[in-house]
Formats: C-alpha cells, structure tokens, sequence
C-alpha cells in the first residue's frame, strides 16, 4: 500500500515539476519578448518623435494609445471567446477557424502577449512619448508652464477610457473579433 502511495506522488510530482518549469519558461519567454519589443518599440518611436514636427509626433503618439488599445481588445475577446462556437467552423474548414481555437485553447498566453507585452509597452511607451511631446511643444510656442503633466493625464485618461470602451466590445463580440484574428494569421500561417 505504501508503495502504491509513493509511485501515484512520484507520478503527481512529476507532473507538478513539468508545469512548473513551463511556468518558468514561458515567464523566460515573456520577458524576452517584452525587452525585445520595448526596446524597438522605444527606439523607433523616441527617435522619430525627436525628428518630427508637432502634428505628426501627436499623430504617432495617438496610434501608439490605439495600439495598446486595439491589443487590450484582443486579449478580452481571446480570453472570453467560447471553444465550442469555433468547432463547427474548423469542421467547414472556415478560414481562420483552427487559428482561433488554437488561440483560445492557449488564451491565457495569447491574452498574456497581447495585454501584457504589447498592450502594457505601449502604455509605458505613450508615457515616455507625451514628456517628448511636452518638450517639443514648450519649446517651439516658448511656454514657462510644464505641460508634460496636462499631455501624460490626457494620453492616460485616452488609453484607460479607450480600454474600458474596448473591454464592453470585447466581450460582446469575442466570437468575431477571435475569428478576424484567426484569418488575419491564416494570411501568413496555414492552418494545416
């Protein structure tokens, strides 16, 4: 009896380090991703907004905010979208199908990239552009006054509203927005 008690916590235990270690990898992962992606996204964009004028770094700033919204977005629906109203789709062999249900089979780390990685480095991203905004503009009207604090509320109360905006969509829409997803990719991945 002992022994039977030790090979089913052996094989319990087994199975507790595996995912433990995916755990710890795919953490690894996460954050190798968010280096890479921050420090390009923070390069390009901090060096174009030294070299561009007024309106068309405002212009950059807001697709920065829309990007971290549009991926906020995505991460609600792939979360919440139901694996049964995928299965009739992929069976027809719908485009796009098996992407989806590949995604929410996996939602917690497709939610985890899109919120995460790219939905949170742009909001650190939309951060650091409005106080190179704020400079630019201080500078080319000759103001005294700091706008930097009026631009990061105005960036951060466009990207909270936008979100919560997106969250009610999200939900209500999941199913679509998941499958738009999928045939996105199936642009690029074959679903084979």
């Amino acid at each position: 009896m002992k022994q039977e008690k030790s090979v089913e916590e052996k094989s319990h235990n087994k199975i507790k380090n595996k995912k433990d270690r995916e755990t710890l990898s795919w953490f690894i992962i996460v954050v190798i991703i968010t280096f890479i992606v921050s420090l390009s996204f923070s390069y390009l964009s901090t060096t174009s907004m030294n070299k561009l004028n007024i309106i068309p770094a405002i212009l950059i700033l807001i697709l920065v905010v829309l990007i971290g919204v549009v991926f906020d977005i995505m991460a609600i629906a792939v979360a919440v979208a139901e694996e049964h109203e995928f299965h009739a789709k992929a069976s027809k062999k719908a485009r796009g199908a098996k992407i989806s249900l590949f995604m929410i089979k996996h939602s917690p780390k497709f939610a985890a990239v899109f919120a995460d990685v790219i939905g949170d480095v742009c909001g650190v991203l939309s951060g650091a552009m409005s106080a190179i905004l704020s400079f630019k503009i201080m500078q080319e009207f000759g103001l005294e006054f700091n706008l930097q604090f009026i631009i990061s509320a105005l960036v951060a109360s466009l990207t909270v509203g936008g979100k919560a905006i997106g969250k009610m969509l999200a939900q209500k829409n999941s199913t679509k927005i998941v499958h738009e997803i999928g045939k996105f990719v199936s642009l690029w991945k074959s679903e084979g």
